[in-house]
């Protein structure tokens, strides 16, 4: 089972839009799949509850809503299926310390998305160094990568966070277009590859890159290929 943590310190970059879209991806091409909301506002829980009946299903578990409401351990919130391939852990905003060493210890693969802003690069800068300090992800064997989003590309501030990621010693991955698409999709409780619009075919090439560096990281050992 590969398991993706979706994380970044600071709020609003997107982190429910990359893991819900991850999740439905891997679920469409016929993985079995499981989403774990840590995150109090439950927007990733939300979104599954808007799936639609006749699509394939994905386990989901709003871990923090149970922790608080119920008193069920941690230990039992995480558990999913057996049979689950591909687990997806969206983050809460501000993890710091033992939470963020605890939700690092859940995950072989995490994923850091980041907005094209002043504000985001300085809070990302120290977060990831917080991972590599503290977390101690490279120690633990975990691939880490950067993801850009909400991204438009030709401006000022997206050319200033091509360069800052550039000189981080992570893979920065891919750029995630600023667009209606996402949002579209989110009511609808599915993701950019279950929709057939025409217009989403420019914001399913940019998932492409993602896409092969998370297969390429942990292999798919079953006949169903990720497609790209």
């Amino acid at each position: 089972m590969q398991k993706i943590l979706v994380i970044n310190s600071k709020g609003g970059c997107g982190k429910t839009t990359l893991a819900t879209n991850l999740a439905s991806y891997f679920v469409s091409q016929g993985l079995s799949t499981a989403l774990l909301d840590f995150d109090p506002q439950g927007s990733s829980i939300r979104w599954l509850s808007q799936r639609p009946k006749s699509g394939p299903e994905i386990y989901g578990v709003h871990v923090a809503s149970r922790k608080n409401n119920t008193g069920v351990t941690r230990a039992f919130q995480k558990r999913v299926p057996p049979e689950t391939e591909r687990m997806i852990i969206d983050a809460p905003a501000g993890v710091t310390g033992y939470e963020l060493k605890e939700l690092v210890q859940m995950a072989d693969t995490i994923l850091v998305p980041v907005l094209p802003s002043s504000i985001d690069i300085h809070a990302v800068t120290r977060f990831i160094e917080e991972l590599l300090v503290v977390a101690k992800v490279r120690q633990l064997g975990l691939n880490v990568a950067v993801v850009a989003n909400r991204a438009k590309k030709n401006t000022l501030t997206y050319r200033s966070l091509e360069r800052f990621l550039k000189t981080l010693k992570l893979p920065f991955i891919t750029t995630l277009r600023d667009t209606q698409n996402y949002v579209h999709a989110a009511e609808r409780g599915i993701g950019i590859h279950e929709m057939w619009d025409k217009r989403t075919e420019s914001d399913k090439a940019q998932w492409r890159p993602l896409l092969r560096w998370l297969e390429d990281v942990y292999p798919v050992k079953t006949k169903r290929k990720i497609a790209h």
